[in-house]
């Protein structure tokens, strides 16, 4: 009976988390509300049953109230004071509910011609950074109880707005305030993933991929390996700056996580094949335009060119090719109107990114390429 009246309550809880019902869910966690008398919910160690409910960390929030609702039966209001104090480190249960309620919001307004697109969404971002400034002013940064800790949740929150509404600019200082902070390393496993998810994203954008690959790798790599479509959403991502780095996904990788929209992206730079290139980002354009990389995918270009142009290179068997001999080979991958100029232009900016070794010499018309390494190699596989 004891077990059946907890499966209510969580079964409540897990049914207001869901619908986005932010009334009811303070309700169940408020001590003003009688459940908290009843001792059916009174836990010492209600983890197991909230892990069965609940993903991280909701879970441990859960767990959390039933634990201080334990010690508040028992008079024990040290714990208490811990168990809350851990309640009130998720400060991400009404965040969350702020931003997807601003999100409807802003559909319907919209809808009824009352307003802009992203208003109250920009709203929502002021409330919240509201928020951070007092976790983040907590002079008690070494405690358990510190209002620090609920600082990267609400960054996160802020970084789903930023996105949403494209001023990237503003994730700025946050990132700067969360690398600065002591807890940095310190916050929860599944904060962290969301945070460098979003920062690798970021760094995508501003064409650091370098660093784009460290934050969106250790998110994949910690995400849980339950969290199928976590991953896979990270690899969208990971897998654009991965070939820009000159990795190229095998195509059990993209089965797996359903994603073999890349599979003929990836087949056509190894291949230095730009025809199959265009016609790959022709072909899945709404998607990779919905998912944000159709810019960044463009940018492989530069290695489909050097690889086509090194295949020139072999079969002539020279160190130094006629820039016409590029020209012609462009044109065959149906590139328009182009000429010996525009190709110089191309071979010049490989050049320039040490993916070619070489000068170009305009007076003979010709690339004179290193007889050591001509073309550096990139990379293989993932």
């Amino acid at each position: 009976m004891a077990h059946h009246s907890l499966n209510q309550y969580l079964t409540k809880v897990e049914h207001a988390f869901r619908k986005d019902d932010g009334l009811t869910a303070a309700t169940l966690f408020s001590f003003k509300h009688p459940h908290v008398a009843n001792r059916r919910l009174q836990l010492e160690k209600p983890e197991a049953d909230c892990q069965n409910f609940f993903d991280p960390p909701f879970d441990e929030l859960v767990a959390a109230h039933l634990k201080c609702c334990w010690a508040v039966a028992n008079n024990d209001f040290l714990s208490a004071y811990g168990c809350q104090a851990l309640v009130v480190q998720y400060p991400f249960v009404v965040c969350l509910d702020l931003r997807r309620f601003a999100i409807r919001a802003d559909a319907q307004t919209v809808k009824k011609g009352k307003g802009k697109s992203g208003e109250k969404l920009e709203k929502a971002a002021e409330l919240l950074m509201g928020c951070f400034r007092v976790c983040a002013s907590d002079s008690r940064a070494a405690t358990e109880d510190s209002k620090k800790w609920g600082m990267l949740n609400l960054v996160n929150q802020l970084f789903k707005i930023y996105f949403k509404i494209n001023k990237l600019h503003l994730c700025k200082p946050l990132i700067r305030a969360i690398d600065s902070s002591p807890l940095k390393d310190r916050f929860s496993l599944s904060q962290l993933v969301t945070y460098r998810f979003f920062v690798g994203r970021k760094a995508m954008f501003d064409s650091d991929f370098k660093a784009a690959e460290e934050y969106l790798t250790f998110a994949f790599e910690r995400c849980h390996k339950e969290s199928r479509g976590n991953k896979r959403l990270i690899l969208i991502y990971l897998l654009p700056v991965k070939m820009l780095l000159g990795y190229m996904p095998k195509v059990v990788v993209l089965k797996r996580y359903d994603l073999m929209q890349f599979a003929d992206v990836a087949k056509a730079v190894s291949s230095g094949n730009l025809l199959l290139l265009n016609e790959a980002l022709q072909r899945n354009e709404a998607f990779f335009i919905k998912c944000g990389i159709y810019l960044i995918l463009e940018k492989l270009k530069i290695i489909t060119y050097r690889n086509l142009f090194k295949k020139v290179y072999l079969i002539l068997k020279s160190h130094q090719l006629p820039i016409e001999s590029f020209t012609t080979v462009l044109k065959m991958m149906q590139v328009e109107d182009i000429d010996n100029d525009e190709t110089e232009c191309i071979l010049a900016n490989l050049i320039y990114e040490n993916k070619v070794k070489g000068y170009i010499s305009h007076q003979h018309q010709k690339l004179v390429v290193s007889k050591q390494n001509p073309f550096p190699v990139l990379s293989s596989v993932l």
